[in-house]
C-alpha cells in the first residue's frame, strides 16, 4: 500500500481489546478491536475515539432459576494513559468536562478515551454504562463521544482527514463538524457539503429497529442540536432523529459489512434521499488474538493438524469442567454456538425438534457448548437463554452453557469446537465474524448463507451450508425450511464423515484454513477500507 495514506479518526462506542478491559459488548466491539490491532500492525495513520467506560458493559450471570441477572462493578484500570487534555461538551444546558485518556496497551493503535466521571461535573453517570440506557442518557454518551470526540482531536492536535463512524452512535460528531464550518463563515449546505467529503460511516444492523432514533425535542433539550436549527436536524435525521439516517447524509460513502449485507442494506435504506452510497467491505479478524499459529502453521501436515485441534479441544473441555463442573468426552463431536441472545439469531433452533436431537445428544453422538449474553433490557433475548439453561439441565452430560460470554469464553470455543454453528434468519446476519475465528483455527463451519459464509461456503470442503439461501417473510415458512436442511446436513454428512472419515475431516480443516486465513484477515479489511473508502 502506498505511502502518505490519509489520517483517520474512528469513532466507537466500544472497543473489544482484552477480556479484562470491559470496553465493549458485543461483536460491533469486538470489530473495533481487532482494527485498531491491524492498524496498529500495519503502521496506519489511524487513531480510535471512544469512551472510558466507568462500569462498562453488563456482567450476566445466571440465578439457580436459569434465568440470566446482570450487574455492573465499577472498574480500575491503571494502565490508561492520562493525556492532561480535558474538553467541555454543553449539555442538558450544563458545561459537562470530559477527561481524556490514551490506551495502547493491548498491541493496538492509540484510542482516546473520553471520561465524565470526574468530580466537577454533576452528571459523572454519562460514561457509567455501556448500553446502560435509552432515551437521554443515550444521548449524552451520544455527545460526548461524537462532539467530544472532535474536539479532543482538535486539542489534541491531532490533525485528521478521515472521519469514520463505526455505526450511528457517533453521528454528532459530524454535527460538529458542520458547526466548525459555519462558525467559519460558510452556511449550512457547504458546511455540509464539506463535512461530507471527509467522514464514513459503516452500518451493522439490517434489522431496522436495531438502528437507533431520538425524538427531535428530547434531541434539543439535550444540546444535541449544537448550534444547529430544527429545520437542519431534520434535514440530516428525519423526525425522529433515526442516527443511521443522519450518518448516511453526513458521509461521502458507506459501507456494510459483508457483500450480501451490502444488498440488504442499499434496499434497506434505498427510501432516504441524498445519502451516499452503500459498499461492501467484508469484516475481518485480527488473527494474532484469535487464532492458533499452531493451526497455520501445520496446515500441510495432516497428523499435527489434528493432533494441535484436539489438544485446543481438550483445553475447551477443560475449561468447561472448571467453569460449569460438567465433563465432556473428547471422542464425541463438539458443536459451538456463541451468539447474542435475540430471536432472528435463532439460538435455540437445534433444539426445534427434541425427537431428532434428542437421542443424538443421549447416545453421545453429540454434544454442544452455547454461550452468549442477552442485552439487558432485552426480556425475550434473556428467555432465549433461560431455554438454553433448561436444555443443559436436560442433558446434562451433554449440552453447556457457559455464562457471562467474553473474549476469553470467544476464543476457547472457536479453537476448541469440531464444529461452529451458526443459523440465523437470512439475511439477518451482518457478518459475524466468530465464524471466520472458528474456520481458521479447523473448526468447520455449519451455517446459514448469511453474513460472510456465502463468500466463503464450499459445502463438503470447506465446510457446510445450511439451507440453499432461502428466504421468506414468513417466519414459520423459513424456520421450517432450515431446520430440515440442519438435521438433514448434520445426520447425513456431518455426523458419518466425522465418525467414520478421519482423513476427509482433517482435508476439510485444511480446507477451512487455506480458504479464509488470507481472506478474512483484518489486512485485507484495512487494505479495502483505504482503497474503496478512505481514499476512494
Amino acid at each position: 500500500m502506498q505511502k502518505n495514506l490519509p489520517s483517520v479518526a474512528y469513532f466507537s462506542m466500544e472497543y473489544g481489546l482484552d477480556s479484562s478491559f470491559k470496553t465493549y459488548a458485543g461483536g460491533l466491539g469486538i470489530l473495533a478491536g481487532d482494527y485498531m490491532k491491524g492498524a496498529k500492525d500495519n503502521n496506519m495513520p489511524i487513531v480510535g475515539i471512544g469512551l472510558k467506560w466507568k462500569q462498562g458493559y453488563t456482567d450476566q450471570h445466571i440465578d439457580a432459576d436459569g434465568t440470566p441477572i446482570d450487574c455492573y462493578k465499577n472498574q480500575s484500570y491503571d494502565f490508561l494513559e492520562d493525556t492532561g487534555v480535558k474538553v467541555t461538551v454543553r449539555i442538558r444546558q450544563r458545561n459537562v468536562t470530559c477527561k481524556v485518556w490514551k490506551i495502547d496497551k493491548f498491541g493496538n493503535a492509540p484510542i482516546y478515551m473520553l471520561d465524565t466521571d470526574l468530580p466537577e461535573n454533576e452528571d459523572t453517570w454519562i460514561t457509567g454504562q455501556l448500553y446502560g440506557w435509552f432515551g437521554e442518557e443515550r444521548i449524552a454518551q451520544e455527545m460526548v463521544l461524537g462532539i467530544g470526540g472532535v474536539r479532543a482531536l482538535r486539542k489534541l492536535g491531532i490533525n485528521i482527514d478521515v472521519y469514520h463512524f463505526n455505526e450511528g452512535h457517533a453521528v454528532l460528531a459530524a454535527v460538529e463538524l458542520i458547526r466548525e464550518k459555519m462558525d467559519a463563515g460558510m452556511d449550512f449546505q457547504k458546511a455540509l457539503e464539506e463535512t461530507r467529503k471527509e467522514v464514513v460511516f459503516t452500518t451493522h444492523t439490517p434489522i431496522r429497529e436495531g438502528n437507533e432514533s431520538h425524538t427531535i425535542d428530547r434531541l434539543e433539550y439535550m444540546g444535541a442540536f449544537n448550534g444547529l436549527t430544527t429545520e437542519q436536524m431534520v434535514y440530516l435525521g428525519g423526525a425522529p432523529f433515526n442516527m443511521t439516517v443522519a450518518a448516511l447524509r453526513t458521509s461521502r460513502k458507506s459501507n456494510a459489512v459483508a457483500q450480501l449485507h451490502a444488498e440488504t442494506a442499499n434496499k434497506m435504506w434505498e427510501q432516504v434521499e441524498y445519502a451516499g452510497p452503500i459498499i461492501g467491505i467484508t469484516n475481518a479478524i485480527h488473527k494474532p488474538t484469535w487464532v492458533d499459529q499452531r493451526m497455520l502453521d501445520s496446515v500441510d501436515t495432516p497428523e499435527t493438524l489434528w493432533k494441535t485441534h484436539m489438544e485446543n479441544k481438550r483445553a475447551l473441555i477443560d475449561f468447561v469442567k472448571e467453569r460449569n463442573g460438567v465433563q465432556l468426552d473428547a471422542d464425541v463431536l463438539l458443536i459451538g454456538f456463541s451468539r447474542r441472545a435475540a430471536p432472528y439469531k435463532r439460538s435455540n433452533f437445534i433444539f426445534t425438534d427434541e425427537k431428532v436431537i434428542g437421542p443424538l445428544l443421549e447416545q453421545k453422538k453429540l454434544q454442544i457448548v452455547f454461550s452468549g449474553k442477552a442485552h439487558p433490557l432485552d426480556d425475550t433475548g434473556k428467555r432465549i437463554v433461560s431455554t438454553l439453561v433448561k436444555m443443559s439441565k436436560q442433558y446434562p452430560e451433554a449440552v453447556v452453557f457457559l455464562e457471562n460470554y467474553d473474549m476469553t469464553i470467544g476464543r476457547m470455543l472457536t479453537r476448541g469446537s469440531d464444529i461452529w454453528l451458526n443459523n440465523p434468519r437470512r439475511p439477518l446476519e451482518a457478518s459475524g465474524t466468530s465464524g471466520m475465528k472458528a474456520a481458521m483455527n479447523g473448526v468447520l463451519n455449519f451455517s446459514v448463507l448469511d453474513g460472510w459464509w456465502p463468500e466463503a461456503c464450499q459445502h463438503g470442503i470447506n465446510g457446510w451450508q445450511i439451507g440453499d439461501g432461502f428466504e421468506s417473510s414468513d417466519t414459520a415458512k423459513l424456520d421450517e425450511n432450515d431446520i430440515k436442511s440442519l438435521y438433514k446436513v448434520l445426520q447425513e454428512e456431518i455426523i458419518p464423515t466425522y465418525y467414520t472419515n478421519n482423513k476427509r475431516w482433517v482435508e476439510m480443516m485444511q480446507q477451512s484454513i487455506k480458504t479464509t486465513s488470507e481472506q478474512f484477515a483484518v489486512e485485507r479489511m484495512l487494505k479495502e477500507y483505504y482503497e474503496m473508502l478512505y481514499m476512494g
